[in-house]
């Protein structure tokens, strides 16, 4: 394995990599607070909320990481014309993210707004629906203009209804010479067909190709699966176990980095942003695969969806 590769990626090259970043983004709410005592209404804690922060979630911290890294970012998403919507495009805008948003005044934009109290999640709250189709349908129309101004295409699926039309964009990518990374959902792999490369967990690849007893089985089926929907590579992340890529080669296993893991809330994000970036580099994926496992490592010792920056990403270790 090519450990020293990465290592020669300068500033100045993945400042010129650019990666468009198409999905579903989110309004991610905190709100921080003491908790004294239990409601005398019923057996639940009473938090006293002291202080309140937004951060942006979903397909909009997967840009995020790859503009902390140092590369370009563009996300095209749809949202509603709602009070979040306008506090997430300023956020994003404020990154340094180019926000592409497609507005739907039938759509009620995401929020999960997460209570916390002794630095414990006591509570998660989600507000959303799903988009119209004439929205999704101007955002394919946007992706055919922006998929040529970048190096690498993101797609980040959060089952929010926000890629009905994947399966277009990535062959029109895929014939544009672009890489094309997709974060996959559901049960439903076809619809990534002719991807290079998707990146599901443990979880979320047993959906679709059923539980393995050993290596051996896994290496099976995840070739076959790669093979029926014609990918270059599957990468299969794996928390404590690293992760495996599965490419013509073979396969690449990389264990993980160990670190105190404090947090694994947007941990996916972190790596498929990465392996992006490396790749709108020119980087190969069996190269970039180590970079994207080490900041996965990073980034789960932070709390909430969090970044890695270059110099963290390439320090010297």
């Amino acid at each position: 394995m090519n450990m020293t590769l990465h290592f020669d990626l300068s500033r100045e090259q993945l400042a010129k990599a650019r990666v468009l970043v198409v999905g579903d983004a989110m309004l991610d709410r905190y709100w921080y607070g003491a908790v004294d005592r239990i409601s005398p209404e019923a057996p639940v804690p009473v938090v006293r909320v002291t202080r309140q922060e937004e951060r942006i979630g979903a397909a909009a911290n997967v840009a995020y990481n790859i503009v902390t890294l140092g590369a370009q970012a563009s996300l095209l998403s749809v949202v509603g014309d709602d009070e979040a919507s306008h506090q997430l495009e300023a956020l994003v805008a404020k990154t340094g993210i180019t926000p592409y948003f497609g507005r739907d005044s039938q759509l009620k934009t995401t929020v999960k707004l997460r209570v916390i109290g002794r630095q414990q999640q006591l509570l998660r709250l989600d507000f959303e629906n799903t988009p119209e189709n004439e929205v999704l349908a101007s955002q394919s129309a946007a992706f055919e203009k922006l998929h040529r101004q970048h190096d690498a295409v993101l797609f980040s699926d959060y089952g929010k209804g926000g890629l009905a039309h994947v399966a277009l964009m990535i062959d029109q990518a895929r014939a544009a010479g672009k890489v094309v990374l997709v974060d996959p959902k559901g049960a439903d792999y076809s619809r990534y067909k002719n991807a290079s490369v998707i990146t599901p967990n443990r979880a979320e690849l047993e959906h679709v190709i059923g539980p393995w007893r050993d290596e051996a089985e896994l290496q099976v089926k995840a070739h076959n699966l790669r093979t029926s929907l014609n990918l270059q590579a599957l990468l299969l992340t794996r928390s404590e176990e690293g992760m495996t890529l599965f490419d013509a080669q073979g396969q690449l296993h990389v264990p993980a980095v160990a670190r105190e893991v404090f947090d694994v809330t947007g941990a996916g994000d972190t790596v498929i942003a990465t392996l992006a970036a490396m790749a709108a580099a020119g980087m190969s994926l069996r190269d970039a695969v180590p970079v994207a496992n080490r900041a996965g490592g990073i980034v789960v010792g932070k709390f909430g969806t969090a970044t890695v920056s270059y110099s963290e990403l390439f320090a010297a270790h």
